[in-house]
């Protein structure tokens, strides 16, 4: 037999090797139980895969992010399996990875339940131990047709083969714009089939490298996305390479499920979400209204000594300003549709950049007044489908923070400079701290995007120059920019590591062009400014979602809508603390007075459900040295304190901003 020269690729180290014609990638990488994948060429492939003359191979470890899906990817085919012994007539739909696990969908005539999820894990243990062979092997669209006859949904994906995209989330993972392919899971002794399903794989090498997984819920989810298509049943399930990080995952889900913005604003009294009015529309009750003030509060005095100036713009506009804008062409199906009178059809508002620019447009403007900063809490509307609203973090009507900023392609760096700055400063005084940024880029070649390819290039590098200077992680994401322009986004990671978009920076040179925006320049000559868009909360409810989750509702001092609450021993040290709550309420507290008949224990535990984070306390010692006790969230205590010196202490934590 021939040799063939390899190269093996690991990290930064290159390795040639010589093997026969027909040595496969589970040969070269023999030994190593950790890889269950190879990367050839830089496509991933099956540790099947014969290698050939020249190849660089690269080894896929079941740890990596490549290992981690395929492991996942592999565990939903067995999954799938496990259904259709089951459950005879169901159909398949799709069943991709992840982040953190896999997903199955499945047309069935009754919702699984959690019974039926039980039954599904012990079957899928039983195939699990078989060692199942995952065999791939290439098809033609017509043999495809003719061996999934009897499944609806892969026939329709069959049809999308050539353009993935348009097969919405997961079926990319089915087919792709190359070969057709099927994946054969086959009996480890006889070679006899047991399942199959139309995959672009790769797949681990055997059902029994799945190393631990666990079926997590069943929700009904729309074939392929669009609520215009059936509902189909979707498993959830999780895969990992060893027990201890799927309990430290399952713990992680515990852990989160607390944190819950939803259930914790129910618990709080801070919001809610009425059927009454709507899915994605919160109304604030008087606590979270609160809150929210002092975020705004907050937000304002720092934008005023920043020289941003105030603007207010109404909630609805004629539907002719979002065409000049370019959002109705480019994002219309996340608009509400169009209401008609005066003979005219109007929109709701769902971007306040549009206006922003009717402002800037108003009157002539001169070099001098840039850059000119518009700020506004701008409430805008968003039709996002039913089955992706989520609380506060997925929502259809919220408030941005909204600014826009016009200035001198000169100003530019400078600007993009002091706003990142001002951005990560203020998330900061917030209490988030672990930050990565996220560059957004146009997908080359994509009709999505408007502008000449210089602006973008221009426009791009500026935003690459002012991330660098930040000292942070710098994370490419092609494709993901906003139509009009490139952008920066603000990951940043919450008490229990989760990562969430913030704030985003846009560079824009279209939108200026599209409204006809000028200013004299110093030389009399009329010049089009360049628009930097910049969300810093991203909205006022996303961002409270997040810091209640962060803080697990126990939100620092300055932010808590009741700072203090006053228990009293006894009903006859209730004017005693009625009294310092009154000097509290002087100096700027928050700070309410448990009168009620409950026991002083029951007033303590009221208190620490709400997450005060000041328990004030009084008895007869108390109220005759004119003191108080404190009691902490923690359950410590000090007791004896002068009430000027609680005052200060509690206003001290306060406007140091610091957590208790």
């Amino acid at each position: 037999m021939a040799d063939v020269r390899v190269t093996i690729q690991r990290d930064s180290e290159r390795e040639e090797r010589v093997v026969t014609t027909g040595t496969t990638a589970a040969a070269l990488f023999e030994g190593e139980r950790s890889v269950v994948a190879a990367r050839v060429g830089g496509e991933l492939r099956d540790l099947t895969h014969e290698l050939a003359e020249g190849d660089e191979v690269e080894p896929v470890e079941i740890t990596s992010d490549d290992g981690l899906a395929i492991l996942r990817h592999s565990t939903a085919h067995v999954m799938a399996q496990a259904v259709q012994e089951l459950f005879p007539e169901a159909k398949l739909g799709i069943g991709p990875p992840i982040k953190d696990g896999f997903y199955y969908d499945f047309d069935v005539a009754e919702p699984f339940t959690p019974e039926d999820l039980k039954r599904i894990e012990k079957k899928m243990q039983q195939i699990q131990k078989q060692g199942q062979r995952f065999s791939r092997r290439v098809t033609t669209d017509e043999d495809a047709r003719e061996e999934l006859a009897a499944e609806p949904y892969k026939l329709e994906l069959i049809g999308l083969k050539g353009n993935a995209a348009d097969a919405a989330e997961g079926a990319s993972a089915e087919v792709g714009g190359g070969e057709l392919t099927i994946y054969d899971n086959l009996d480890p002794k006889t070679g006899d089939l047991c399942w199959k399903d139309l995959c672009r794989g790769p797949h681990l090498p055997s059902t029994r490298m799945i190393p631990v997984f666990k079926l997590m819920r069943s929700a009904a989810a729309y074939w392929r996305g669009s609520e215009k298509n059936p509902q189909l049943q979707r498993i959830y399930g999780t895969a990992w390479p060893s027990k201890d990080e799927l309990k430290a995952y399952l713990e992680f889900l515990a852990e989160a499920e607390k944190r819950d913005h939803r259930k914790l604003g129910a618990e709080l009294d801070l919001f809610s979400f009425p059927e009454e009015v709507g899915p994605g529309l919160a109304v604030f009750h008087p606590k979270g209204g609160v809150v929210r003030k002092v975020m705004e509060d907050y937000s304002r005095r720092r934008h005023e000594d920043g020289g941003y100036e105030f603007v207010n713009t109404p909630h609805i506009s004629k539907e002719k300003l979002f065409e000049t804008s370019g959002h109705l062409p480019s994002y219309g199906e996340n608009m509400f549709p169009p209401l008609e009178f005066d003979e005219q059809n109007y929109r709701l508002k769902a971007m306040n950049c549009p206006m922003h620019n009717l402002i800037f447009k108003a009157r002539g403007r001169s070099y001098r007044e840039l850059p000119l900063r518009l700020f506004e809490f701008g409430t805008v509307y968003r039709y996002e489908k039913s089955g992706v609203v989520h609380g506060l973090t997925r929502s259809r009507g919220f408030t941005q923070d909204d600014s826009h900023i016009y200035c001198t392609k000169e100003q530019m760096p400078d600007e993009l400079d002091n706003l990142l700055t001002f951005v990560l400063d203020l998330l900061r005084d917030y209490g988030l701290t672990d930050f990565e940024l996220e560059l957004s880029t146009r997908e080359a070649g994509s009709d999505k995007f408007i502008g000449s390819d210089e602006v973008w290039e221009e426009a791009t590098e500026a935003l690459r120059q002012a991330a660098e200077k930040q000292g942070l992680p710098l994370v490419p994401d092609p494709g993901g920019a906003a139509f009009y322009g490139p952008k920066i986004s603000v990951q940043a990671k919450d008490a229990i590591g989760r990562s969430w978009q913030m704030s985003t920076i846009q560079v824009d040179f279209n939108q200026p062009a599209r409204f006809g925006l000028e200013y004299t320049a110093a030389d009399g000559s009329r010049q089009q400014p360049v628009m930097l868009h910049r969300a810093l909360f991203g909205s006022i409810e996303r961002f409270f979602a997040v810091l209640l989750e962060h803080y697990a509702g126990a939100f620092p001092a300055w932010l808590a809508p009741v700072q203090a609450v006053g228990i009293p021993i006894g009903d006859d040290h209730v004017p005693y603390l009625e009294e310092f709550a009154g000097a509290a309420k002087a100096a700027g507290l928050r700070m309410e007075v448990d009168s009620s008949s409950d026991r002083m224990q029951k007033k303590i535990r009221n208190a620490q459900k709400s997450k005060v984070p000041f328990m004030i306390i009084a008895g007869d010692e108390d109220v005759a040295a004119g003191a108080v006790s404190f009691r902490y969230r923690d359950g410590t205590q000090k007791n004896g304190i002068p009430q000027s010196d609680a005052i200060a202490e509690i206003r001290d934590v306060v406007e140091r901003r610091i957590q208790v």
